[in-house]
């Protein structure tokens, strides 16, 4: 079993239960744990394998919490989970809007057990609304939300920035801060509340800076693909070197610029002197390209690197783990045999750190049912009855 160990990260002594699901909220769950919460990832019971697999479980966003197995079809299981809501600060859930509801864990029947409990819900289109009931996944919510139609080349298809936006930067991370901000509050007024997260919402939240530019010359949103940041100026994109690798750069203001010219040599072409002259900016790109071209990206690094040029070389996961500079602030780490990035952000005094690998589905459920105040006799009961599952 997982054992239940002692945090030192700024959440310490909060709790919260996190109803299993995938993506942005186990990312949530992760942010929360990270941060020292007890987190306890409540999975279906049908989750749970009869014989306990060797060693940890396999997806790095489940760490550093412990995971039980409940049967939410069951009249016990349901109660179960509500007598774990009494002793919660938080509980979150990733379902279509209903589904906790109907299965009578929502927020009415939670809220009536524990009246300061923050209760977050995390979907793509929001609890309400004409999508609300669709199914989607992160490329339909960024593009709902107006991000997708910009992140692309002038003349070419959007292209899809993995899932990062719209279920880990828009969803999961607003959970989690919603989450926070609820317990905070909640300590002050007395009384729990619903977050409603939506990937749209956090996705549109996450455009905000474009909403500023949007209109002026800086930022075009009918032109994708011509702008400053969408890779429209020269100045601020990837370029490929001689070996098949790239670089980026990002010499947006004039000092920048400037030291980008001599230290490449460009600056002895008089065409590069009106730096935002959009007329101008095809020419340039071609000329930028044929240069970066004449280097490999170790000569280009040899030469760029650590200056204000605004530079760095475009690293692969492995590379990115591997480089100088994520190895001296420990960035990434192993932990159980795992690479994976560190806890994020740091703190001076209540450091954040992994407090265990990823379980698997309910690995710990007796222990965390007596953690939280469950006799044994109680426990037993529930186990033979199925309405919850101990695994192995």
């Amino acid at each position: 079993m997982t054992a239940n160990v002692t945090r030192t990260g700024p959440l310490a002594g909060y709790k919260v239960i996190e109803i299993a699901g995938i993506g942005p909220g186990p990312f949530a769950a992760m942010l929360l744990a990270d941060m020292g919460a007890e987190v306890v990832r409540v999975e279906r019971a049908q989750a749970v394998a009869s014989e306990l697999p060797d060693g940890p479980g396999a997806d790095i966003s489940a760490r550093g919490r412990r995971s039980i197995g409940i049967d939410l079809k069951q009249p016990d299981g349901v109660a179960a989970l509500l007598d774990l809501v009494e002793s919660a600060d938080a509980l979150t859930e990733g379902f279509r809007p209903g589904v906790m509801e109907r299965l009578g864990v929502g927020p009415d029947e939670c809220l009536a057990r524990n009246p300061k409990l923050v209760y977050g819900r995390m979907t793509g289109w929001g609890q309400d609304g004409p999508y609300a009931q669709a199914a989607g996944h992160d490329i339909n919510y960024i593009s709902l939300a107006g991000a997708l139609a910009h992140i692309r080349r002038e003349g070419q298809a959007p292209v899809p920035p993995l899932n990062l936006v719209g279920d880990f930067g828009g969803g999961g991370m607003f959970l989690a801060f919603g989450v926070v901000c609820g317990i905070l509050e909640a300590q002050r007024s007395g009384k729990g509340q619903v977050i409603d997260t939506a990937m749209v919402d956090g996705t549109a939240a996450l455009m905000t800076m474009f909403w500023s530019f949007r209109g002026s010359a800086f930022f075009d949103d009918n032109a994708p693909g011509t702008n400053v940041l969408d890779t429209g100026a020269p100045y601020y994109d990837v370029y490929e070197c001689s070996d098949g690798l790239y670089v980026s750069i990002g010499s947006i203001e004039p000092q920048f610029y400037a030291e980008l010219l001599e230290r490449t040599g460009l600056g002895s072409d008089p065409a590069f002197a009106a730096q935002n002259d959009r007329s101008g900016w095809p020419a340039l790109k071609q000329k930028v390209r044929d240069l970066f071209l004449t280097k490999t990206r170790a000569e280009w690094c040899e030469l760029l690197e650590m200056t204000d040029v605004c530079f760095a070389p475009v690293l692969s996961m492995g590379d990115a783990a591997a480089h100088p500079h994520n190895q001296a602030r420990g960035t990434f780490v192993e932990y159980a045999g795992r690479l994976q990035p560190a806890p994020a952000p740091r703190f001076s005094r209540t450091k954040a750190e992994i407090d265990a690998p990823p379980p698997h589905p309910g690995q710990d459920t007796r222990d965390v049912l007596a953690d939280w105040g469950f006799a044994a006799d109680r426990i037993d009961a529930l186990v033979a009855s199925g309405a919850v599952v101990q695994a192995g």
